[in-house]
């Protein structure tokens, strides 16, 4: 894809932090794009107010990820709204919250992402692209451990990533690419903040390791341009370099 002009990018979880830049980036672009959210409409309606304000065009959905029919509705109002679907960025992912069940980051991070993109492939066109946004931490899980406060979500995560891979055969008949962005610990975030309250000094600790720590606003960057990027199918984009966690797993 070398042009966003006129097309449709769905981003789900974006109504804050890198969903919200990456979806504003998106509609700087010239793309039309779905601002999804679960619960928190004036947020979403904020991020709204502002790509209309910058001159683009945007619309916010609910939709809960983990509800395959609120999933089904966000893309029909994507194409009833704007026509079809041509991105779709997979941002959405959780399972630090004690509250939603003990098997809630497996249902979010890999049946949630595997069931959206099944709903999403009913309108990819050919030449659509799917972006699927996770950490180091979850890429690298199976060979490089983690801090144990957030085990379940990076093997969760790292799941779900090898769950939609599995499906790259697929995609590619229909003309669909498939690209991974991993990034390190991200400043900012809601995943970030609750680690280091959870694990005090692992912000500090994980900064110290990486050298640099990208923003909210740089992650989100680097995700809007593997939208466009021209990589081939299935690459996966290492945000930052990821040194220490391919020293770790044996690959450099």
């Amino acid at each position: 894809m070398s042009s966003l002009a006129g097309k449709t990018a769905v981003v789900t979880g974006s109504s804050r932090g890198v969903g919200a830049d990456t979806a504003k980036l998106l509609a700087g672009e010239g793309a039309n794009v779905v601002v999804n959210y679960r619960q928190k409409a004036p947020r979403a309606n904020k991020v709204v107010k502002e790509i209309e304000a910058a001159g683009g065009k945007a619309i916010a959905v609910q939709a809960d990820m983990t509800e395959p029919e609120e999933v089904r509705a966000l893309f029909a109002r994507a194409v009833e709204a704007f026509g079809g679907v041509d991105v779709l960025v997979l941002n959405a992912s959780g399972g630090m919250e004690t509250d939603l069940g003990e098997d809630y980051a497996l249902k979010l991070n890999r049946d949630a992402q595997n069931d959206t993109l099944t709903a999403a492939l009913e309108h990819l066109p050919e030449g659509g692209r799917v972006v699927f946004v996770t950490s180091h931490q979850a890429h690298f899980i199976n060979d490089v451990e983690t801090m144990p406060e957030y085990v379940e979500v990076a093997k969760s995560k790292r799941a779900g990533e090898d769950t939609l891979s599995a499906r790259i055969p697929e995609l590619t008949e229909k003309g669909i690419t498939f690209v991974v962005v991993s990034g390190d610990m991200i400043e900012g975030t809601v995943t970030a903040t609750l680690l280091n309250r959870a694990r005090p000094g692992a912000l500090e600790e994980r900064r110290e390791a990486a050298g640099k720590l990208y923003s909210v606003q740089e992650f989100a960057v680097e995700i809007a341009r593997m939208v466009t990027a021209d990589v081939p199918t299935g690459h996966v984009e290492l945000v930052g370099g990821a040194d220490d966690f391919l020293a770790k797993a044996g690959r450099k």
